[in-house]
């Protein structure tokens, strides 16, 4: 028999008389077998079989010639299986049938529809042969037929009539002609039969009821069934009823999900989408707290609410896919080996020993205590000295995972904080997505140029949603808008860089611990350049193969001091690519190098006349030229004070060179504090009357600004009105009070190496910086003698000489 949907309510058959007879003249014995394919025959009841497979047709070509010939018929249990042999393939139960009808169908004898009428029921014992057709061993297997006078049997089968028409009505896969059919069975035991053989049950459920010995015993079993599936289809009702609505073309596969969407929750249902079982998966992998287990899982279960059409979808599954992709508690193991961790960053970086010393700190106390919050450092200094390259070396030596975000010009909180999800394309913070970019919860994160954070915008204030990233007390429980739940930052290393301190708010700046990364002096600028630059910029122009290829001392220090003006070592980078593409095109264009070493010539060749040239220092043979001491944003620099006096009306003050309000009011102050005590410097308090001063700071296009050079303008005034040589070789900074203090200022380091770059021996400056020449390595100062003073007198006593300036200016003045 081919597999065919033996459609529900086929045929209407009844019986009139005793049925008992419709059951007579079964016997035991050996017989021909017609195995069907999802059809349960059950006595008296007649259906269509449709017939196609060869042994079926061979049984039904023998029956058209014997009619009388008794056979039997049997549900195979595989409806898959083409050819069942085995006694096993099928159901242990069936029915004694005869052929009513024999009807072929289109396509000549290979398919032929067969009208059937189940007789008494039997017990398949043992399958004897396989062709042409099945022949098995049955044995009549009885029932128990109640009588019509039992009037419990009888009403039963009335209900079962009721339910079974109220189950067609409500059935939208039944035809309605079955409520005729069901309404003019008249025999109690065909009605039952009927409905067990016609009604669109389970193949098992359907051999249980064909197994019930008694029919009153398979009644009750069937109303049960029904029943059941009267209740199922109530709750299919409810669900359509609540899922009902006008819906358009678009709608209708979310209309079509919805549905199973009930039915799986109404039957304790599964998945209702393929991202959702993703996200489960993904979800159990992740060891994090209860709270967001919890905020997750019920995020999860808005996907099932939402049309996978609709943007509200989409947001919600790239919220749920964010939350499952970031590392909740998950941390890479610290490599805490000392030695090691040393070896790499000098390796990586030449010099900064206080940043050095506070990150081995940093792995000591931790090795010792395994558990450390992490502190918040903030690396500060000049251009170009290795700040930021910094981080990648230590996230290296502790073997963390290596994060960086660009502040600079930052003007939108949101982009810290994140976005809500109430906005369109909102996203999480810039924090939280690169701690989800870095895979775990403690690396090394690099917070670039945080001074130049924009702050009090229209957007919000950015440097004030830094607080909480970097406040150790508060940073365990980051709040991102986005994600809506804390996040833990604490095992986070935070390193900010910085150039100025200035323009960082002060709760900020509180927060952080500061180390000073100052500039190079030449000696490790060299240093760097043999160690680090020269053998990059060599991989980066394709030179890498020329080993014999170097650059001498001499070269390297022509370049950082006539080609460069910087603390750092960016331009002295750029200067040796430039000198290397130079040496590149040669190479291509000639076929080899003209020269592999590098001399100071060959740079004046490769690198064109130097820009810049060594601040040098001028002599003392003018009276009122003072060398001063500048701190710049690339580093120090000498500067020359010049005061000239001119006759006049006197109480004039001139002052030229682009200087700052405070640079003029340092003027100002000096020459109020050399007036008050002219007796001192032993002048004619009528100078001032007849002679006007003008003090000059050269280099007119260079703004100039600062406290720093209070001492250096009194001293040139003190020189000018004196006619005394200042020491030679001397350069002088600090700040004066209109007492006459002198006061500490800062750039220390800096200024003292543009004081060696220009040949200075002699340094004045305030005692109260004598801690500040303390930390400074020996290398930085050697060559170089430092005098410390408290007031203005004490520095006029040092670096004023008793030599009088050649032609000395007279000062004519009238009695």
């Amino acid at each position: 028999m081919k597999k065919d949907s033996n459609g529900a309510f086929s045929m209407i058959a009844d019986y009139e008389g005793d049925i008992t007879k419709l059951f007579e003249g079964n016997k035991d014995g050996d017989m021909p077998v017609l195995a069907t394919r999802n059809l349960i025959l059950f006595p008296g009841v007649v259906s269509p079989v449709l017939i196609g497979r060869t042994a079926s047709l061979s049984l039904v070509n023998r029956l058209k010639e014997l009619p009388d010939e008794p056979f039997a018929v049997f549900c195979q249990k595989n409806a898959d299986e083409d050819n069942p042999t085995k006694k096993e393939d099928l159901y242990e139960y069936g029915v004694y049938a005869k052929i009513i009808r024999v009807l072929e169908m289109p396509g000549g004898n290979n398919n032929l529809t067969v009208i059937l009428q189940g007789l008494g029921r039997c017990r398949l014992t043992a399958i004897k042969s396989t062709e042409p057709y099945l022949m098995g061993s049955v044995e009549v297997a009885p029932e128990k037929i109640p009588d019509t006078k039992d009037k419990e049997f009888m009403t039963a089968v009335e209900d079962l009539r009721n339910v079974t028409i109220d189950y067609v009505k409500k059935n939208d896969e039944i035809p309605d002609e079955a409520q005729f059919a069901l309404q003019n069975i008249n025999n109690a035991v065909i009605l039952l039969n009927f409905v067990c053989t016609s009604l669109p049950f389970e193949t098992a459920e359907k051999i249980k009821l064909l197994k019930a010995n008694s029919l009153k015993d398979r009644l009750f079993k069937l109303l049960k069934i029904l029943h059941r599936e009267m209740q199922l289809l109530e709750i299919k009702h409810d669900i359509r009823t609540k899922t009902r609505e006008d819906i358009d073309e678009q709608q209708r596969e979310y209309f079509l999900q919805q549905q199973i969407k009930n039915i799986k929750e109404e039957l304790s249902g599964g998945e209702s989408c393929p991202e959702k079982k993703e996200l489960l998966d993904e979800a159990k992998k992740k060891k994090w707290p209860e709270d967001i287990a919890r905020t997750f899982n019920k995020e999860l279960d808005k996907l099932d609410i939402l049309n996978p059409q609709s943007p509200e979808f989409s947001v919600q599954l790239t919220y749920l896919q964010t939350m499952v992709n970031l590392p909740w508690e998950s941390y890479t193991q610290d490599d805490l080996n000392l030695a090691r961790a040393e070896k790499i960053l000098d390796k990586d970086h030449y010099g900064m020993k206080k940043v050095k010393e506070r990150i081995l700190e940093y792995m000591a106390v931790l090795s010792l205590r395994k558990d450390l919050k992490s502190p918040i450092i903030c690396l500060y200094g000049p251009p170009g000295v290795g700040k930021t390259s910094l981080g990648k070396s230590i996230a290296a030596a502790m073997k963390r995972k290596y994060a960086r975000i660009s502040l600079g010009g930052l003007h939108d909180e949101a982009e810290i904080r994140g976005h809500r999800r109430t906005y369109i394309g909102a996203m999480p913070g810039r924090i939280i997505k690169s701690i989800q970019k870095a895979g775990s919860s403690n690396p090394v994160f690099i917070l670039d140029e945080i001074d130049k954070v924009t702050q009090n915008t229209v957007n919000g204030d950015p440097a004030s949603a830094l607080l909480e990233v970097l406040d150790p007390e508060q940073n365990h429980a980051f709040h991102d808008n986005y994600l809506d739940v804390d996040y833990d930052l604490s095992k986070v290393l935070f390193i900010a860089t910085a150039n100025d301190l200035n323009t960082i708010p002060r709760p900020l700046l509180d927060r952080m611990e500061l180390i000073e990364v100052s500039g190079y002096i030449t000696e490790e600028k060299v240093e760097i350049a043999k160690r680090h630059l020269i053998p990059k910029e060599k991989g980066n122009t394709g030179l890498s193969d020329e080993k014999r290829l170097m650059f001498n001392k001499q070269a390297i220090e022509k370049i950082i001091e006539q080609y460069t003006r910087e603390s750092g070592v960016r331009q002295l980078e750029k200067q040796i690519n430039k000198a290397l593409r130079k040496l590149a095109y040669m190479k291509a264009k000639e076929g080899a190098l003209p020269y592999t070493r590098i001399t100071p010539n060959e740079i004046l060749e490769l690198l064109g006349n130097p820009p810049f040239y060594r601040d040098i220092y001028q002599g003392n043979e003018y009276a009122g030229v003072v060398t001063g001491l500048a701190w710049t944003s690339v580093g120090g620099e000498i500067l020359f004070i010049e005061t000239s006096l001119s006759k006049g009306k006197g109480s004039k003050l001139t002052l030229t060179g682009n200087l700052g309000d405070v640079m003029k009011e340092s003027a100002i102050l000096a020459l109020e504090y050399v007036k008050a005590h002219a007796g001192i410097l032993k002048i004619d308090y009528r100078i001032f009357d007849h002679w006007n001063i003008h003090i000059h700071v050269p280099e007119g296009a260079t703004p100039k600004d600062g406290p720093s050079a209070g001492i250096t303008i009194a001293t040139s005034i003190a020189s000018a009105l004196t006619q005394r040589k200042v020491r030679a070789k001397t350069a002088m900074t600090g700040e004066i009070t209109l007492r006459g203090k002198v006061l500490p200022v800062g750039g220390i380091k800096e200024k003292i190496l543009a004081a060696k770059r220009a040949g200075i021996t002699e340094i004045v400056m305030c005692k109260d910086n004598k801690k500040d020449i303390d930390e400074i390595s020996q290398e930085y100062i050697d060559g170089v003698n430092f005098h410390y003073v408290e007031n203005i007198q004490e520095v006029w006593d040092f670096a004023l000489t008793d030599e009088m300036v050649k032609n000395p200016v007279t000062f004519d003045i009238e009695d």
